[in-house]
């Protein structure tokens, strides 16, 4: 059978469209009620309960997606099978715990049997459909309602916009929700420390700088010649200049050497400390590698020097190590 590419692709962009329009009347049309439901998120996480997500056929995956992403920004969060609650399940409800009921109609036989089941409970419920008037949303505590004019099916039945706009409504809880709570970077690895992401951000910079060989360090006596020579060795472009204390007195770099031979041919043979950054931008070795990332991005400095709890240099952050670490 031959397959026309071009019409293919046509028609895979309007299934886009129609999604992505969708997503666009959702927005469009939200109310001061999506306020409401924040407000609702955080009196239950705040007081120790859970949310609870609810639906059935297509909606179930949906269900399942935001319960994984509120429990990945440390919001407790569970699933309930509307069957299954008919059978003991209704047992994981407690009072004080909202649950949202997502169905397209709002009259989903399975749902409108929970409802009341759970209300009776004292569980808040949110019912999450785009018909206003129906049954469910009549009977729920709070209604959000997402806007799908038209399915991507072409024969206008698969659930495919409304379910699109049904998950975006439910992102846009928790991402507000997580921006409400001041959730971080740092908080959000807690939660991951499996995989490149969670290994990233929580990597400490003790764990990512250069020491040893690969980090140059003399006193700040030490001359011009003898900076670039322990620079070479340690194949970084800066030095860490230690005053008799041990402390950090400054930093040389092969920048700093570059702009000083314009002016003066006897460089190699004057102190490295005269042409030092004295009060260099440092990072303490126990704090996060997502601080020195944080660093870096605020401010025009190519290397970072590590200290310990003394002031004392211990190692060296190199900007280019940190896109092979996967942290930016």
């Amino acid at each position: 059978m031959h397959l026309d590419r071009k019409a293919l692709l046509e028609k895979a962009r309007h299934c886009f469209n129609l999604e992505a329009e969708a997503i666009r009347l959702t927005s469009d049309r939200l109310t001061d009620e999506f306020v409401t439901v924040i407000e609702v998120i955080q009196d239950a996480i705040v007081s120790k309960h859970k949310l609870i997500f609810t639906g059935v056929g297509k909606n179930v995956p949906v269900c399942q997606k935001l319960v994984g992403t509120f429990n990945s920004t440390g919001v407790p969060t569970t699933f309930l099978d509307p069957n299954q609650a008919l059978h003991g399940d209704l047992g994981l409800c407690v009072e004080g715990d909202v649950a949202f009921l997502i169905s397209n109609s709002g009259e989903t036989e399975e749902l409108l049997r929970v409802i009341a089941l759970v209300k009776r409970l004292g569980v808040t419920t949110v019912a999450i459909t785009q018909m206003r008037e129906s049954t469910l949303a009549r009977n729920s505590d709070h209604v959000l309602l997402y806007h799908a004019e038209r399915e991507a099916c072409p024969l206008g039945l698969a659930p495919t916009a409304s379910t699109t706009a049904a998950l975006a409504l439910g992102d846009a809880l928790a991402m507000v929700y997580l921006d409400v709570r001041g959730f971080s970077r740092e908080d959000f690895a807690r939660y991951h420390p499996a995989g490149s992401l969670g290994k990233a951000l929580l990597l400490r910079v003790s764990e990512i700088m250069r020491t040893g060989a690969r980090f140059a360090s003399l006193p700040d006596t030490a001359s011009v010649r003898d900076a670039l020579i322990a620079m070479t060795h340690a194949k970084c472009g800066t030095i860490a200049l230690t005053l008799p204390s041990g402390k950090l007195a400054g930093v040389f770099s092969d920048g700093d050497f570059r702009r000083a031979s314009l002016k003066d041919e006897y460089i190699l043979l004057r102190k490295a400390s005269d042409y030092m950054t004295c009060n260099p931008k440092t990072i303490a070795a126990n704090s996060l590698a997502v601080d020195a990332l944080k660093i870096f991005e605020k401010s025009s400095v190519n290397d970072l020097i590590a200290i310990d709890a003394e002031g004392n240099p211990v190692g060296l952050v190199d900007g280019q190590d940190l896109p092979k670490l996967k942290i930016v």
